[in-house]
């Protein structure tokens, strides 16, 4: 049995400004990877609290950077002045140019089904009906069944070996605290012992109302733009394969995914919060002040665990990997790219590599 020190309480709140993207990718498959007993189990993860959420399309929770604005207004500039400093940090739509072709389109997304975030930004529409070429992280989301057959090929990636549980893994402790906080979401440990860590963190990372709606069939935004662009016969590419993305997340160590799996718990109603300001800001195009905001629920410093790891593997190396399947298709002009938005911003974010390819990219929104 391999027993873990228990993790610093921060440190899934630092890392998790670069975790949500891919986590949130993860959370929106679920119905599609997962085999029916987890489906059925999200059924009960907070159903009856989440219905009101439901019916009016938000989650709750409070925007923490409005609290900090208003308690301590220097620390709140100082946030801002961060958020400024990263490139691209502004703007989820963005126009892509280059000479002799016609011009493309760039959203960044949230893989969600809030109904605000499916909306689109008012430019959007439009440019997405121009487009006879419609490009996603990945297709395949757009065959249920095929995707889920293709993933259950490799229980590899998503479960533990030879009869483990992830109680082989964890103190006493962190498996009570585990346990605890599964079971006030409904779910059995039981249930979800032998999947690998970052399986069970992608779904009680999120609020209830959420996951509500996922269980019910609902489409995140990538998905209803896939949705979308085949039920109006355009031509749908996608730039990984689903068996791509989550070997990236199997890559990283075991420690990591279970460190953030407990904090994931230990945030509590936290969460909620958390995920509401990263909703507003999404929507207000402010995805450099998503890093500073996380930094400011918590002051404390923590141990950098894994962190550059995960950038590498999850980030970095995704961003080169979707720009250069991407530049084909862009040179063809008439095009409408949707990634997770925290591919954008940055020096080696998605809008600086299609720009050092010959682009010209420009905030649309």
């Amino acid at each position: 049995m391999t027993a873990f020190a228990r993790p610093d309480r921060n440190l899934h709140r630092n890392l998790l400004a670069r975790i949500t993207d891919g986590t949130l990718w993860l959370i929106a498959l679920l119905h599609v990877a997962l085999a029916a007993c987890l489906v059925a189990a999200l059924f009960f993860v907070a159903e009856a609290d989440a219905q009101d959420a439901v019916q009016d399309g938000e989650c709750g929770g409070s925007n923490v950077l409005t609290a900090l604005a208003k308690s301590d207004p220097a620390k709140f500039a100082a946030l801002e002045a961060e958020a400024a400093a990263v490139p691209n940090g502004k703007g989820i739509f963005w126009k892509i140019e280059k000479d002799g072709i016609a011009p493309s389109w760039l959203l960044g997304t949230m893989h969600v089904t809030d109904p605000r975030v499916l909306a689109l930004p008012s430019e959007a529409p439009g440019a997405f009906e121009a487009a006879s070429t419609v490009i996603v992280e990945s297709d395949e989301i757009i065959d249920e069944k095929k995707s889920a057959a293709a993933i259950l090929m490799r229980p590899d990636l998503t479960m533990f070996p030879d009869n483990k549980t992830i109680a082989d893994f964890l103190k006493p402790a962190d498996r009570e605290q585990l346990e605890a906080g599964l079971k006030a979401r409904g779910i059995p440990l039981t249930l979800v012992a032998r999947m690998k860590p970052w399986m069970i963190a992608s779904f009680v990372a999120l609020p209830a109302c959420e996951i509500t709606r996922k269980a019910a069939g609902a489409s995140f935004l990538d998905k209803k733009i896939a949705e979308d662009a085949v039920g109006q016969g355009k031509t749908l590419k996608g730039l990984e394969t689903l068996i791509e993305q989550l070997s990236a997340m199997d890559s990283l160590p075991t420690e990591l995914h279970l460190r953030a799996l407990i904090e994931t718990l230990a945030l509590g109603k936290t969460i909620d919060d958390v995920f509401a300001t990263m909703t507003d800001l999404y929507l207000a195009g402010d995805t450099g002040m998503i890093m500073p905001m996380m930094k400011a629920v918590d002051t404390t410093s923590s141990e950098d665990f894994g962190y550059a790891d995960f950038e590498q593997r999850i980030i970095v190396e995704r961003n080169r990997t979707m720009a250069t399947r991407a530049e084909p298709i862009l040179k063809d002009g008439g095009a409408f790219m949707a990634v997770g938005a925290l591919h954008l911003p940055g020096k080696e974010g998605l809008v600086e590599l299609l720009r050092a390819q010959g682009f010209t990219l420009t905030r649309a929104n």
